[in-house]
């Protein structure tokens, strides 16, 4: 049993430790819908990888990173509203990837594991290069903190103070596209941007600096990735699933929490 748990278990908690700090400045940003596109071009990252006999991560990786980059170059655009095209570049690249993996005759893909994930398929082989992941996007964003948090506070402000604006939130769009890849495993393409946004909505509530609330988000997605997995061992219930339905549980108590406290 713990052979099989471990390293499902150590992988989700690397993964839900890095994305709650990502996840603060999504939910400062407005930005999960943005999350969601990188999050449904993930599964055209799988198809290219079985077409071009690719290391799956790293396709889902490369795709993710030029929709990140293709988001940067034209949010500035007036052809057509920003929340329109990411609705069209989300679902444009979900369907592409699904019509690619239909016609992979020789390939047999586990349609509902990329969608949901199948964090106990993880291996320990797994949680090497996720571990070098984490560890990479962890060093950048404390490099990038402090210039992302006077963007969030005020965009017109920082520029004029000499932040490169442009470069940090490229930097920041990619540290969530590998954050995307990562999640793949874990919760699917089509949940991973709940772990990103359910656990910093949460720390918002009990927070009063934005450290604190990175630290609470990080602990709470933490906290659901052990509940969830235990609930998907107990229970037999598909373990992204699970997890993404304990740090909602999470959400709500801490929601009802603060009210009463406020009150």
């Amino acid at each position: 049993m713990i052979e099989l748990v471990l390293p499902a278990l150590l992988v989700g908690l690397l993964l839900t430790a890095i994305a709650g700090p990502l996840g603060c400045f999504v939910v400062w940003g407005r930005m999960a819908y943005f999350g969601d596109t990188l999050a449904h071009s993930a599964l055209l990252g799988i198809a290219l990888g079985f077409l071009f006999d690719l290391n799956l991560s790293i396709g889902v990786i490369a795709v993710s990173s030029s929709i990140a980059l293709a988001l940067t170059v034209l949010q500035g655009q007036r052809f057509i509203a920003s929340d329109t095209l990411l609705g069209i570049m989300a679902h444009g690249t979900l369907a592409l990837g699904l019509v690619l993996v239909s016609l992979m005759e020789t390939v047999r893909v586990d349609l509902l594991g990329l969608l949901f994930g199948d964090l106990l398929a993880t291996s320990y082989g797994d949680l090497l290069w996720v571990g070098g992941l984490v560890l990479f996007i962890a060093v950048t964003l404390y490099f990038i903190w402090t210039p992302l948090l006077n963007i969030a506070v005020n965009q017109e402000l920082a520029q004029a103070e000499g932040t490169p604006v442009g470069l940090v939130r490229l930097l920041f769009m990619l540290l969530l596209a590998s954050v995307v890849a990562i999640g793949m495993k874990v919760v699917g393409a089509l949940l991973i941007t709940a772990i990103l946004i359910i656990p910093a909505a949460a720390a918002r509530k009990l927070a009063h600096t934005p450290e604190r609330m990175a630290m609470i988000a990080s602990a709470v997605g933490m906290g659901a990735v052990a509940c969830g997995l235990g609930l998907s061992w107990q229970a037999d219930t598909p373990a992204g699933p699970s997890i993404v339905l304990c740090a909602s549980l999470a959400f709500l108590l801490i929601f009802i929490f603060a009210r009463r406290k406020d009150a």
